[in-house]
């Protein structure tokens, strides 16, 4: 076990030494190439499938750009632009595992300008999607992040919001990688998920380092600076750490100059006020070797006597305040002066709110029983907030409940579930002007229920007489 250090402004830091050798493993996967016909292969060896089977809504579009080097990127999935609607992939997952999630979008031109458009994950609202100085450069965006599997299966979605542009979303590919039960494991993954800021590689000058040496296919950017920039030769075992860099990151440092600090801004962008995660690896270039150091972020102490060897060791904190642009300096307490070959920062969010699992399973009963559903009808049905699916109105309460069902005209056919009488928050009902067929099923227990529209349908049967025992229903109207 890691030991722990200090509290500081709640932050809980950490220095991690080597475990005992574990397994390493890809884990429960999905590659997903979104609008593709047929599965690709990368020039790495990965196999990436077609995302119809995962997704509903959307449009498959093939892209004229020539001279791809990534294949994936041939092709994106369009969604319509209905302002307020989420577009979802449904992925089984395990349970109470977490995962890395990475959504790749290339527009393919900057005229017109591409969407602007939001991420949201089982009902927590992400981030949101500007690609356009990325398009401007003929570039790729990546967003990645770490969520955790609430249940048995995890929902993608791409929001419409009506406040950014005119144009719907899209996604070129999407990844979703089981990782290690050990990696980033002192997140409070009950209360918070996390956003990639920055994962570099100090002292690289090649290519981004990614799969196969990443065995999660994570992406460490290289840092490169020809006055401090140091390589080595000598193994890492990596796989001791609990995170599970890959060993090529312990290969290349940068190291200051003798008798002065290292002093690096990264990353390199300013950060809002907040929390943060922060990940430093080191590991001594010299075989057999250490050194002493100290740690500060924007001049204060993040680790005083640091002792990094050859064999490498990593230090975190799980909450670290941020602000504006972060400077990084190393300064020396032994003969030789210090040194950095990796870091991670991650931006926390708050892990959102749910519908009631009891109400969550009663739309979605209701659902099973009808035709021509609207194709938003996926994900968490009241949230986040302004993502509630067509039709539905819900209470942000103490817990989240549905409070209205209005489905007028919109072309459904079906059948009435028994199970819409467990929504039991529901104060209005309208199914008016459409196709729905059978009997009305019993409501009694609906006692907050005031309207009922039914009406033009080709339903069949009575009127139940236990709707007489809702005493504040006030319209019933079912021809």
């Amino acid at each position: 076990m890691p030991r722990l250090l200090a509290l500081l402004a709640a932050a809980a830091l950490f220095l991690l030494l080597p475990l005992a050798a574990g397994q390493r493993f890809r884990g429960f996967s999905y590659l997903l190439d979104c609008g593709a016909p047929s599965p690709t292969t990368d020039r790495r060896g990965l196999s990436w499938n077609p995302d119809g089977p995962y997704v509903s809504a959307g449009t498959p579009r093939e892209l004229p750009v020539q001279g791809l080097l990534d294949p994936t990127l041939g092709t994106l999935r369009a969604f319509p632009h209905r302002p307020a609607a989420k577009f979802c992939y449904t992925l089984p997952v395990d349970r109470n595992r977490r995962y890395l999630l990475r959504p790749t979008f290339f527009y393919g031109s900057s005229s017109p300008p591409p969407p602007v458009f939001d991420l949201i994950v089982d009902g927590t609202f992400w981030t949101a999607v500007d690609t356009t100085a990325d398009s401007l450069a003929g570039s790729a965006s990546h967003y990645e992040a770490v969520f955790p599997a609430r249940g048995r299966s995890m929902t993608f979605c791409l929001g419409v919001n009506p406040n950014y542009t005119d144009s719907g979303p899209f996604i070129n590919a999407l990844q979703v990688i089981q990782l290690d039960d050990s990696v980033y494991n002192a997140t409070d993954f009950g209360r918070s998920a996390m956003g990639l800021i920055a994962r570099t590689k100090f002292g690289s000058t090649g290519d981004v380092e990614r799969y196969p040496d990443d065995s999660f296919d994570r992406y460490w950017q290289p840092f490169s600076d020809s006055k401090h920039a140091v390589s080595s030769t000598h193994n890492v075992t990596s796989a001791d750490f609990w995170n599970l860099p890959p060993p090529d990151v312990f290969n290349t440092a940068l190291v200051a100059k003798q008798n002065a600090p290292l002093v690096l801004q990264w990353p390199p962008m300013p950060l809002q006020n907040d929390s943060y995660y922060v990940a430093l690896y080191f590991a001594d270039t010299l075989a057999d070797s250490s050194r002493t150091f100290d740690v500060y972020i924007n001049d204060y102490s993040f680790f005083k006597d640091l002792p990094v060897t050859s064999a490498g060791l990593s230090v975190f904190a799980t909450q670290w305040i941020l602000s504006g642009l972060t400077r990084v300096i190393l300064t020396s307490s032994s003969v030789l002066p210090p040194l950095i070959n990796a870091g991670e920062v991650f931006g926390l969010f708050p892990i959102g709110k749910l519908t009631i699992t009891r109400d969550a399973l009663a739309l979605e009963s209701v659902k099973r029983n009808l035709q021509n559903i609207p194709d938003d009808w996926i994900g968490d049905p009241c949230m986040p907030r302004g993502y509630a699916w067509t039709g539905v109105t819900c209470d942000e309460g103490e817990f989240i409940r549905i409070v209205s069902l209005n489905f007028s005209s919109m072309g459904i056919s079906g059948s009435l579930s028994p199970d819409i009488a467990n929504l039991t928050a529901l104060t209005n009902i309208s199914f008016a002007n459409n196709s729905l067929s059978g009997p009305i099923p019993d409501l009694s227990k609906l006692n907050k229920l005031q309207r009922l529209h039914l009406y033009d349908n080709k339903l069949n049967g009575t009127i139940p007489q236990t709707l007489g025992t809702i005493q504040v229903l006030r319209e019933l109207i079912q021809s």
